[in-house]
């Protein structure tokens, strides 16, 4: 309670010593003076702004400018920087740089006073947070949204975490290597061909390899080709192959499903249900939908549910989320439920940091693309992020979707990893259907009818992932079979491919 009084009081709060130490700043520095290969050999990523007091900032910031130039750096080549610096004069000016090499006890363990330094630092980002988190929460004026501060603050917290946790350097090529035997190895196990995680249709599978961590992957297509409906599938079969695995005894970092985050801002989250419910039980989602089922099917429906009741798959319907905001909570979930997959449907309905300016929606959707591929990368995740084509696909006869089609910006195929387009050529025949003859109409109108039911028996039920661009191997097309009674794509049958599962 007395800490929680002290938050509440800034001024006195002010008046605490943040955590720092200053005789480990100079012997760190002293050290760095006397061999300067002691900053090339550390492990910290140690820059001026982790050391507390300005002077030593400005000093290590001159030693790293004079070492980027391949200079020697000793007191003597720092001297004449610091003539006029009055705060280094007040700690005795040039005389300190040369007091700092006098005692070499810091030779022995830069490392440690690096790491000391560091982490003394990464305390003071935390008091700042907290106190930001107190002061903001103390403004009770009518502009403020107190769960934008929540998501500030959750990012905030995060950024001091990753700071600490993902040290950015350079690594040898050995454990490249090594990180990328073992996912060959975890392909090889696995009996699939996969090397991340599972889309649920093992002809997808065998042409891209599964879903690779820190990759964007676009799923784009027109209205009516079933995205939701694709998206769905993948975010269910590789939830359900998770909850499988870990009832078989097999840890989630050796399964090829994962826990997964569907963010849905066009659907709600009980609409998404009965898609999966539709597909799992066989009923139409139009039957359950609206009632038309009997007391055989309604058990049947329970009986699902309770199968589903475990699977880790959590739905966030929040309604025009910002970039920001979906990225706060895609950590939140990483951090509570260890996904392994995040699912935005769709990416035009996402927001920009620029809402309500005059900012140019391309540059938003540059912005926003930027931000998928940047969470992919920070969490370490795919995430396959649905996009709306433009309607330059319509005027054309050939309806395939091309590259060109991705609506709003170009940036989108640049941050992407993959772009598929889901084609079924059944929705537009379907809507070529010629007048229905009668009884009385000429022999023409009877075989031109005759004509398109036979070609809507020819394409009814199938489906084209196109594989427009791919980073990790060829691009192509994978044929499916689609079932919209209950909105499921699934694997063609052998003997409908031809001996092929895709081109």
């Amino acid at each position: 309670m007395a800490d929680l009084d002290l938050l509440l009081r800034p001024a006195e709060a002010a008046t605490r010593a943040l955590p720092a130490n200053l005789e480990a700043e100079a012997a760190f520095l002293g050290a760095a003076l006397i061999d300067n290969r002691v900053i090339e050999e550390l492990n910290t990523p140690l820059r001026p702004e982790h050391f507390f007091e300005p002077a030593h900032q400005r000093i290590y910031d001159r030693i790293l400018h004079l070492l980027d130039r391949k200079a020697v750096v000793t007191p003597v080549t720092l001297k004449p920087y610091f003539e006029a610096d009055e705060a280094l004069k007040e700690l005795g000016g040039g005389a300190y740089l040369a007091r700092l090499t006098a005692d070499g006890q810091g030779l022995l363990a830069a490392r440690e006073l690096a790491e000391q330094i560091y982490d003394l630092a990464l305390l003071r980002e935390l008091v700042k947070v907290g106190r930001d988190l107190v002061e903001n929460a103390l403004d009770t004026s009518d502009s403020v949204a107190p769960l934008e501060q929540i998501e500030r603050a959750e990012a905030a917290l995060y950024n001091v975490a990753e700071g600490a946790a993902s040290q950015s350097e350079a690594q040898p090529f050995g454990a490249a290597t090594r990180t990328a035997i073992m996912a060959i190895e975890k392909a090889l196990k696995s009996g699939g061909h996969i090397s991340g995680k599972t889309t649920g249709l093992t002809s997808v599978n065998e042409k891209v390899g599964g879903l690779h961590e820190s990759d964007l992957i676009i799923l784009a297509g027109r209205p009516g080709m079933g995205k939701t409906a694709l998206a769905t599938n993948i975010a269910f079969c590789a939830a359900d192959r998770l909850r499988r695995d870990l009832a078989d005894g097999i840890t989630a970092d050796k399964s090829v499903g994962a826990a997964t985050a569907f963010f849905s801002l066009e659907m709600s989250a009980d609409q998404l249900a009965t898609r999966i419910l539709a597909e799992q039980s066989g009923i139409s989602s139009e039957a359950l939908r609206m009632g038309k089922i009997s007391r055989d099917d309604f058990q049947q429906l329970s009986y699902a549910s309770q199968r589903l009741a475990e699977l880790p798959l959590f739905i966030d319907d929040t309604p025009a989320l910002s970039i920001a905001a979906l990225r706060t909570r895609a950590r939140r979930l990483k951090r509570r439920h260890d996904i392994g997959l995040i699912v935005v449907d769709y990416l035009q309905l996402l927001q920009g940091t620029g809402r309500g300016s005059n900012d140019n929606r391309v540059n938003e959707i540059s912005e926003i693309s930027r931000g998928l591929k940047t969470l992919a990368k920070e969490l370490s995740v795919p995430v396959v992020a649905l996009s709306q084509l433009s309607r330059a696909v319509e005027q054309r006869e050939d309806k395939r979707p091309q590259l060109s089609d991705l609506r709003e910006s170009g940036s989108i195929e640049q941050d992407a990893d993959m772009v598929w387009f889901v084609f079924r050529e059944d929705y537009y025949v379907a809507a070529k259907e010629p007048k229905r003859p009668s009884e009385s109409d000429d022999a023409k109108t009877h075989d031109t009818h005759a004509s398109w039911a036979a070609e809507m028996e020819r394409v009814y039920g199938l489906a084209e992932l196109i594989i427009a661009k791919q980073r990790h191997g060829a691009t192509g097309k994978v044929r499916l079979r689609f079932e919209p009674r209950i909105t499921r794509f699934s694997d063609l049958a052998e003997e409908a491919l031809g001996g092929n599962s895709y081109d």
